[in-house]
């Protein structure tokens, strides 16, 4: 009698099935694949980064390679002038590698092109006559800055000058030091003298200091300058700064009862009101309302640290009266800038077919210096191709003033020198242009644009200026509302909703119609 056969000889086990698909699965191949890839190489990362740059950060990336690359060198007059990359040297192992460097090896959005300056511009610009056109700028900086020390003293440094000097009994300078340390920028004083008088007990050793006490204190210190210092509202900071004023001020007893007595009502600008509490003719209570509007609401602004940034304009644009018209030229400003070039000395020592550490320390370092001149150069080209379409379809504004700009987007001047929207955001990003009219940003040369009823385009900055020209002109009595400027400019064929000015109006931080003739 024959057995019957195992389960292992009627077929493959389910094991040994899976284990075979999941080789299958697992199988390794060879394939080839044609593809495109872009990469960035590290000298046009640092063309990019360059041409994001300020001028003042710029000049200190120019001093940090002068300081790490041997090989660059300051001109010999190291002063004003152009950035002289046309001093390369001539190595034609360099021109062979500059020749066999792939092209299009940049970003998607085209960060870098062809940035030479084409032999005709719309815009008469001049890259050689800088030095004769070019004038120091000077900004106008704020009242009380001190020149000598730009770091001037801030709110408590001068109110602590001030308690030196005021003759104190020592516990009473420390009450007063206490309080001064409680005022805040504006010249407020934002702690509770309750709580002021236990610290105070609490770093005498548990010595009994009342509010009563710090308070005699605070009077003294609201005294010191600037006038309304110390206060603890502002009801109390208008009478402190009222009570300084010299007692023959015009209307200074009127104002003082106004704040005293009738704060409320004032702070609403209800005149009518204010009239028949206080008791005083319209003429007597304009003339108060007139004086408590000199005063400053935030007294400790007028001391303290200013935060000043100093502008150095990037483009020089003046108009030439040579002509019927007069043509607006554009100039760099490279005074701000030193002049480097190559090391003539350094550079010779480089030896060809010498793979030495020396030699080979030479030759990164002039070609670092070479891409580092020619990136400051690519920079300046386009800077100056920039600015000259800018001011090609601003001459409006130039002319004019803001009335007249013309609507503005960086894919016009994108289209107009070839490049990419992404190359002329840095090029226009903390980059200024000197006018006649002032100092400008890039950037505020483009603006949205609203339709007109004729098919055309007016600029937001054109709107926004004539918005704060109809309210300069208007009857102070019966102010301009949102919907009647709104139909002042539908009759300059300008389309915008009533919600449209009022958004122009707030961004110029011009008040309501209601507001302002409040504060008539």
């Amino acid at each position: 009698m024959q057995a019957a056969p195992s389960a292992a000889t009627c077929g493959p086990s389910p094991l040994a099935v899976h284990g075979t698909t999941a080789e299958r699965r697992m199988k390794q191949s060879l394939s080839l694949r044609f593809g495109q890839q872009m990469k960035m190489t590290p000298q046009l990362q640092q063309a990019i980064r360059l041409m994001q740059l300020s001028s003042m950060e710029l000049n200190l990336e120019i001093r940090e390679a002068l300081e790490t690359n041997p090989m660059l060198e300051l001109a010999e007059d190291d002063g004003l002038g152009d950035i002289a990359t046309e001093d390369l040297g001539s190595d034609p192992e360099w021109e062979r590698r500059e020749e066999s460097a792939p092209e299009g090896d940049v970003e998607n959005d085209g960060s870098i092109e062809d940035l030479g300056i084409p032999d005709e511009l719309p815009v008469d610009t001049s890259w050689d006559d800088v030095y004769q056109a070019s004038t120091p700028t000077s900004l106008a900086l704020p009242e009380g800055v001190d020149f000598d020390n730009p770091a001037s003293e801030s709110l408590a440094d001068h109110l602590l000058w001030q308690l030196n000097l005021s003759p104190m009994p020592p516990r009473d300078k420390l009450v007063a030091a206490a309080i001064i340390e409680a005022i805040d920028a504006d010249g407020m004083l934002q702690v509770d003298l309750q709580d002021i008088a236990e610290s105070i007990a609490g770093a005498l050793g548990g010595q009994d200091v009342s509010a009563e006490g710090v308070e005699a204190v605070l009077a003294r210190v609201q005294q010191f300058e600037p006038a309304g210092v110390g206060a603890r509202n502002l009801r109390e900071c208008l009478l402190l700064q009222l009570h300084q004023l010299p007692a023959d001020t015009p209307s200074r007893d009127d104002a003082v009862a106004l704040v005293e007595r009738h704060f409320d009502t004032l702070a609403r600008g209800d005149l009518n009101a204010l009239a028949r509490g206080s008791g005083l003719e319209v003429d007597m209570l304009r003339r108060a309302m007139e004086l408590i509007r000199s005063l400053n609401p935030r007294p400790g602004a007028a001391v303290g640290d200013f935060d000043c940034e100093y502008i150095e304009p990037d483009v020089f644009v003046r108009k030439d009266f040579n002509g019927d018209r007069g043509r607006w030229l554009v100039e760099l400003n490279t005074e701000s800038l030193p002049t480097l070039r190559i090391n003539d000395e350094y550079a010779s020592l480089v030896r060809r077919g010498d793979s030495s550490a020396d030699n080979a320390f030479l030759r990164n370092n002039l070609q670092d210096a070479r891409w580092f001149l020619k990136s400051l150069r690519n920079r300046n080209e386009t800077l100056l191709k920039v600015a000259t379409q800018i001011v090609e379809r601003q001459r409006g504004f130039l002319d004019h003033g803001e009335e007249a700009m013309k609507p503005l987007v960086l894919a016009d001047i994108a289209n107009a020198v070839g490049m990419h929207e992404s190359t002329i955001s840095r090029v226009t990003t903390r980059k200024y242009m000197r006018t006649p009219r002032g100092i400008f940003e890039l950037k505020y040369f483009f603006s949205s644009h609203v339709g007109t009823a004729t098919g055309g385009e007016v600029s937001s900055t054109a709107i926004r200026a004539l918005i704060r020209r109809y309210v300069g002109e208007e009857n102070p009595n019966r102010p301009l509302s949102d919907s009647r400027i709104a139909s002042m400019l539908r009759e300059r064929n300008i389309a915008v909703a009533r919600r449209t000015v009022a958004k122009y109006r707030e961004s110029m931080a011009i008040p309501s119609s209601n507001d302002r003739r409040r504060l008539v």
